[in-house]
């Protein structure tokens, strides 16, 4: 397995508002608006999972795995070319802060490793940025 981390984000809310909008997968409609539509449409939302159109690998789905309660949520592949793993991970700085990251883990042979990696690091900063934007109110 080859890991992917985002670099750590801080967001000006409670650790457990953000946790409770990361652990329903339709809070995330709200920034669907912000991807780029030539790489990602036909996003379809619901409280455990995910699904859209990527390309150019198609239609891949994501769902909820595990939740810690105000820690981690962890997400897999249901429909995807690659296994994945996604953990998408909170700390408390305080009351009103806290820490965020992204973790990916996904099998790749060395080959498609090469290919892959900066895309898929790029890829998974633009997802940590993009859920740090979020009004977790």
């Amino acid at each position: 397995m080859t890991q992917f981390e985002s670099g750590i984000k801080m967001i000006p809310y409670s650790v457990e508002k953000v946790y409770a909008k990361l652990s329903d997968l339709n809070n995330l409609e709200s920034v669907k608006d912000k991807v780029p539509s030539e790489k990602i449409s036909d996003f379809r939302f619901d409280t455990d999972s995910v699904s859209f159109n990527l390309s150019p690998v198609g239609n891949v789905s994501l769902k909820i795995s595990e939740r810690e309660l105000n820690k981690c949520v962890k997400i897999e592949a249901v429909n995807s070319p690659i296994p994945v793993n996604l953990w998408m991970q909170v700390v408390p700085v305080d009351e009103n802060e806290c820490k965020f990251k992204v973790t990916a883990r996904m099998e790749l042979n060395p080959f498609v490793k090469g290919m892959v990696s900066k895309p898929i690091q790029e890829g998974l900063e633009k997802i940590a940025d993009l859920i740090a934007t979020i009004n977790f109110d």
